[in-house]
């Protein structure tokens, strides 16, 4: 758990470490989302976030750099590295601060900066978001607050061997009908990735359904058909294809965010994806999408599914300022020409 460090008051449930989401800053204007994390889960974030912001042409290319940004954009962030999130009901002993509760339209979005106080002492410790558009988080100031042992017994870390959960896969599409927020921001991530894996040339996905839900997603950003570099998935618990395809989707590890890699095969060139939805792709398997008492025969599969929600209207879009806000902060985008990866961002 974590304490405030100026009185030792105790400021979040027993939480264990996983990756930080792929969309954790990347959500849909004018929704109310979800808590970003599970409970008793949090996640840290190494790149500066947050207040305060400076114009990329106030701060230079150099400086920028070791802001983790790599190619032009409007502002760099100046903030705190290494902010600890959680979901908000892991939060504990904290008090919100009046003046500084701004938001948009529907709740506070954190631009003042922490607007959570230490009920202990007041010291100003963390910043609540909930606002349009942001996934529920309470982000930790690094600097206000300590790590302590709960007491209890720690569980095993999240590995591989997650991927192959049921309840690890993330559907595709939402209970309303509408594509998942995650997958769009997931997407969008992964193409930022593959733009560099393929230096902006064009790619050739696999046939079958994981190349033709793909394959409208990436056409906007990059081109697709036949003499393309190759793409194909790999990862734990299937077999790469052969001959190895020129740029690898593999999953990011659930608790360190590294991305899988063949074992034995140091020149694999990787593009990572969400580990939820990768493993949707590969691993469709159907499971029942309502609880169930007892369980049911090997190979018996239930036939009183609920009404399952109507394939989306719209055509699967990646989220355009996931892809923008990933490729600037790879290193490899400098060695990009600009209109290889601004054809999507339009």
């Amino acid at each position: 758990m974590f304490a405030c460090a100026g009185c030792g008051t105790e400021l979040t449930a027993p939480v264990s470490r996983v990756a930080l989401p792929v969309h954790t800053h990347h959500g849909a204007w004018e929704e109310l989302h979800p808590p970003l994390m599970e409970p008793s889960t949090y996640a840290v974030d190494p790149l500066p976030t947050g207040p305060p912001w400076r114009l990329w042409e106030e701060v230079g290319e150099d400086a920028a750099a070791r802001q983790g940004v790599y190619a032009p954009a409007h502002s760099v962030s100046f903030g705190a590295r290494n902010r600890i999130v959680i979901a908000p009901g892991d939060s504990r002993s904290m008090a919100l601060i009046p003046e500084k509760c701004e938001g948009y339209c529907r709740g506070v979005d954190g631009r003042a900066g922490p607007n959570l106080a230490c009920e202990g002492c007041g010291r100003a410790v963390a910043t609540r978001v909930d606002d349009c558009g942001s996934w529920q988080t309470v982000w930790l100031e690094p600097e206000a607050v300590v790590r302590c042992p709960s007491g209890l017994p720690a569980g095993p870390p999240p590995g591989w061997d997650d991927l192959e959960r049921a309840e690890h896969r993330v559907p595709p599409v939402e209970n309303g009908g509408s594509w998942s927020r995650r997958w769009e921001a997931a997407l969008g991530v992964a193409l930022a990735h593959l733009v560099v894996a393929t230096e902006g040339h064009p790619v050739r996905l696999p046939p079958g359904p994981f190349g033709e839900l793909l394959g409208q997603a990436v056409r906007p950003y990059l081109p697709v058909g036949p003499g393309g570099r190759s793409v194909g998935p790999a990862g734990p618990g299937i077999r790469t294809p052969r001959p190895r395809p020129d740029v690898l989707l593999v999953p990011r590890h659930p608790l360190t965010g590294e991305p899988w890699r063949p074992p034995g095969d140091e020149g694999a060139v990787v593009a990572p994806l969400d580990s939820g939805v990768w493993a949707y792709l590969v691993h469709p398997r159907e499971t029942s999408p309502m609880p169930a008492t007892g369980v049911l025969p090997e190979g018996v599969l239930r036939d009183d599914y609920p009404v399952l929600p109507p394939d989306p209207w719209y055509p699967l879009v990646p989220h355009r300022e996931a892809f923008e806000h990933t490729l600037i902060r790879l290193p490899g985008v400098r060695g990009l020409r600009t209109g290889s990866w601004r054809a999507g961002t339009r």
